[in-house]
């Protein structure tokens, strides 16, 4: 079969979705699946008029003149006129959910206007079990069109040495967004002796509030906003810090926890959404709203570096297990196969 895949995401200073559709793209073509890759660098995929020209006008050409006998929408965005049987990924419906500090366009656009969209594809794949079960709260959609299908970790961060430094860096990987929680933890931060936090991700206003909460309580030269990083840094950083922090109060997957499993870090979880399902009792997990439960965790961790340490090595064969491309592949693989079973079915109809 032949598959072209939305890698628009994968552009430039990519998250988690950009990370994604690269590990994807990679695992199903070594599948034995005919990958096109779509995307189209003079397209800012991060402006909102240029991601919308992308998904709307530029994707569905490029989905065409790929002669592609299905096209994978892997960013959670869809074509209005689709130019093929279509799969796509719904990472979460956060737009509904968390998101209504954002502007109104973007809200539609990314939440109501994709839901409809979403109904015209011939299958979906999802992150999580959470993710599936928030998806049904909001389309009424068959329940055989759904298939969850973990995203895998790559390569190197699953062959990645750990060598922690003696500094207490606390680490938290992602978008500086409201919904990431990095209030909890700068709140918990002044009863840790030492520790800093270190965010390495693009960053949105959100990011002024927490420079705000960590000034007023005193530990403004405790926190760091690296950035986006380059992937060596990266994984330099997952390979020397004390351990990661997710606090997140919504994540359809949570690629952060995942890596860090995969890695061998010692990782701590908020109580929301998905984290606890990928963890799965690899890791704590403990309350999003309450900075005692962050300091106190944290606290034992960095109090027994070693016993951590070894701890999250012991869980790491069993992580690199469940998010392996491989396994992703070919579950998705087999979603390529139902949907162009299901369009043979459809055009005979």
């Amino acid at each position: 079969m032949r598959v072209a895949i939305d890698m628009q995401l994968a552009l430039g200073t990519a998250t988690g979705i950009g990370e994604y559709a690269r590990g994807l793209a990679n695992s199903v073509r070594a599948q034995g699946v005919d990958v096109v890759e779509l995307s189209e660098p003079g397209l800012d995929p991060w402006r909102f008029d240029r991601r919308v020209a992308w998904d709307q006008f530029v994707l569905p050409r490029r989905a065409r003149e790929s002669r592609a006998d299905l096209l994978h929408c892997a960013s959670g965005t869809m074509p209005l006129a689709l130019p093929m049987p279509t799969v796509v990924t719904v990472h979460d419906v956060a737009w509904l959910k968390v998101q209504r500090h954002t502007r109104a366009y973007a809200r539609y656009y990314f939440g109501a206007f994709a839901l409809k969209r979403y109904k015209g594809a011939r299958a979906i794949a999802v992150d999580s079990q959470f993710s599936r079960a928030q998806l049904y709260d909001v389309l009424d959609v068959p329940e055989e069109r759904v298939h969850v299908v973990y995203p895998g970790v790559a390569p190197d961060f699953c062959a990645l040495t750990r060598a922690p430094a003696t500094e207490r860096v606390i680490l938290v990987p992602g978008t500086v967004e409201r919904r990431k929680n990095l209030e909890v933890l700068i709140h918990a931060l002044p009863q840790i002796d030492a520790a800093r936090i270190v965010s390495v991700g693009p960053s949105t206003p959100y990011r002024s509030e927490c420079e705000r909460v960590a000034a007023e309580l005193g530990v403004g030269d405790r926190l760091h906003f690296r950035g986006y990083v380059p992937r060596e840094e990266l994984l330099e950083l997952y390979a020397r810090c004390a351990l990661v922090a997710v606090p997140s109060k919504y994540e359809g997957f949570g690629y952060p926890a995942a890596q860090a499993l995969c890695a061998g870090v010692p990782l701590v979880v908020s109580d929301r959404s998905s984290l606890p399902e990928v963890v799965d009792g690899s890791a704590p997990v403990v309350s999003a709203d309450d900075p005692a439960q962050w300091h106190q965790t944290i606290a034992r961790i960095l109090a027994d570096r070693s016993g951590a340490n070894a701890h999250a090595q012991a869980q790491r064969d069993r992580a690199i297990t469940r998010f392996s491309w491989s396994s992703s592949a070919s579950k998705m693989r087999s979603v390529y196969q139902f949907a162009l079973g299901t369009a043979v079915a459809g055009r005979t109809m």
